[in-house]
């Protein structure tokens, strides 16, 4: 059984969390967030975030499963939108800043139903 939870419009650079989120791929859930717990990076939060909503939402539509059994199967950091700014440059020129965005999706398994 799979379960899904999905946070889109996060206002952080796609490049910064897919780094974190390598790292957290094919872990347990327990041990994944108390290695996001303990990391300084502000993307780490949400995928902190993201992985406990997962479980919430498995548990939910399953509630004989034990949130020790779940692993993650797929996290995909995918772009989003720009905000598109300007910022204003000497003799009447301008420079665009890109504010970047991402949408995280985070996929559960149960190891155990699998089997």
């Amino acid at each position: 059984m799979e379960s899904v939870a999905i946070a889109k419009y996060i206002r952080r650079s796609p490049e910064k969390i897919r780094g974190i989120a390598n790292n957290v791929r094919s872990m347990n859930v327990s041990d994944a967030v108390t290695y996001l717990e303990h990391l300084p990076n502000k993307g780490a939060d949400n995928i902190r975030k993201v992985l406990l909503s997962a479980s919430a939402n498995a548990v939910v539509k399953n509630p004989d499963i034990s949130t020790d059994n779940l692993f993650v199967k797929t996290i995909t950091v995918d772009k989003g939108p720009f905000l598109k700014r300007v910022k204003p440059r000497a003799r009447g020129r301008a420079d665009r800043i890109h504010k970047r965005t991402a949408h995280l999706k985070v996929v559960l398994v149960d190891k155990l139903g699998d089997k």
